[in-house]
């Protein structure tokens, strides 16, 4: 007789089966009803214990009908990325281990599988054999830490210790950052202290790329935040031309490339981020083009010793002599085993298998625009990576035909303004992505726009 803890967990999952067995069949985004059941969920806070085995029944019979199936193959909402099935797998037995991952000591098993997960991804996407890479929930916080990271090094280099004097008084300090720099890297530089009179924007071309020619002089006090993957058009920065510039006059080079970066995980595309490993830092995700279950991103940076100087605990209780304590490598100290998952998809995949996803998405995404293309859609920039950007007639039009793609339900696609103009973005980020997928897509797309 099993005891109801176990069978708790079996009855658990035998729903999540049914719900992946499922999804395939459904429309992407929830119907009218789903939406309206989502009020049956009681408000008022039960005055007493109720039976887990129906709180577990109500979680699935009006949760799994309202979710957006964002591991669905017609999923191009956002850059989310679908999840892999060995990261599932092995994210429900992280869960039942149910480790806190802040020291070695709380979790040998969880901190060596970080390590070699983490050191992984910096060989796989050809980063410097110094670079240290930490977990952490996105890359809108691995934005956070590299930019703390590099404040902390840049005023340390004019012998100003952030740690012992705070930012009261600091020199001031400089930022350059691509006029199309994602939006997370403003909030992180406030959080950071570095308002936007300390910013300076550099001119981009149609691509959404930096103007070699047209970049700001920087120095000693400059950090320069560069992208590796348009959150529009895919493209990516100069760096071959551009982090040489900055390094020579003193500056601090940090990429963000929350999915751009993995196009150095494949030969063939590696040219699209050629000189990324000249930076200081890179922030990425590892729950969208790795297809890792949410949420994991990493921060890395070339100098282990900048991380450190910037995220060490000094608390007695927490000293440790590990080279890897990770609440001495990031903002937090409780965390989940985050590197399981990334560990689980490399070790299943494999060098080849990683460059074959990234190669495969590319090709999708190339698929995509050229039947939208040839159904008479403007393409608002080449297709770089992953992403494609299309505009239909005028604004009116363009955000009618994404309202009515959406609730057509055959696939999810959401709206961005490109240079002033309304366009729909599409970008392809689930492993399981086919190109059948990709045509019953784009029909919908076209089939909204000419109905």
């Amino acid at each position: 007789m099993r005891s109801p803890k176990i069978q708790l967990m079996l009855d658990a999952a035998n729903r999540a089966a049914a719900y992946l067995e499922s999804s395939g069949q459904r429309g992407v985004f929830p119907t009218e009803q789903a939406l309206a059941d989502l009020a049956r969920f009681p408000r008022e806070l039960p005055a007493g214990p109720v039976p887990a085995e129906n709180i577990l029944a109500m979680l699935d019979e009006l949760g799994s009908p309202a979710t957006v199936v964002s591991t669905h193959g017609r999923y191009f909402g956002f850059v989310t990325g679908g999840v892999d099935p060995v990261a599932l797998a092995a994210a429900t037995l992280a869960g039942a281990w149910d480790q806190n991952v802040a020291l070695p000591v709380m979790s040998p098993i969880a901190a060596t599988l970080d390590e070699i997960a983490a050191a992984w991804v910096c060989r796989l996407l050809g980063l410097p054999e110094t670079a240290i890479a930490t977990f952490c929930a996105g890359a809108a916080i691995a934005n956070q830490t590299c930019i703390v990271a590099a404040r902390d090094a840049l005023l340390d280099r004019t012998g100003w210790s952030v740690e012992q004097r705070g930012l009261a008084g600091a020199p001031p300090l400089r930022v350059v950052a691509s006029a199309e720099i994602h939006v997370s890297v403003n909030k992180a530089l406030r959080i950071a202290g570095i308002g936007r009179d300390a910013m300076v924007l550099a001119p981009t071309d149609e691509c959404g790329r930096v103007i070699v020619e047209e970049f700001p002089v920087v120095d000693e006090r400059t950090l320069v935040l560069l992208q590796a993957g348009n959150v529009n058009t895919g493209h990516s920065d100069p760096f071959a031309e551009l982090i040489p510039l900055i390094h020579r006059q003193g500056g601090w080079a940090h990429v963000d490339g929350a999915f751009g970066l993995w196009a150095a995980a494949a030969p063939a595309q590696r040219h699209l981020v050629a000189g990324v490993e000249l930076a200081d830092s890179w922030a990425t995700d590892a729950h969208k083009w790795l297809n890792a279950p949410y949420d994991s991103g990493l921060a890395i940076c070339r100098d282990p010793a900048d991380l450190r100087r910037a995220m060490v605990f000094d608390a007695a209780y927490v000293a440790s002599e590990d080279e890897r304590p990770l609440l001495h490598l990031g903002m937090q100290m409780s965390q989940r085993a985050r590197g399981v998952e990334t560990w689980a998809i490399l070790a299943r995949h494999g060098r080849t298998g990683i460059a074959d996803l990234v190669d495969r998405l590319c090709a999708r995404a190339r698929q995509m625009a050229e039947l939208l293309e040839k159904g008479g859609a403007r393409l608002l920039a080449p297709p770089a990576l992953n992403q494609v950007l299309v505009r239909f007639d005028d604004d009116q039009t363009t955000d009618a035909v994404i309202a009515a793609v959406q609730a057509d339900r055959t696939c999810w696609v959401g709206g961005t303004v490109w240079h002033g103009r309304r366009a729909m973005r599409v970008s392809v980020s689930d492993a399981s992505t086919t190109a059948d997928d990709i045509t019953a897509a784009a029909e919908a797309i076209l089939r909204s726009w000419h109905q």
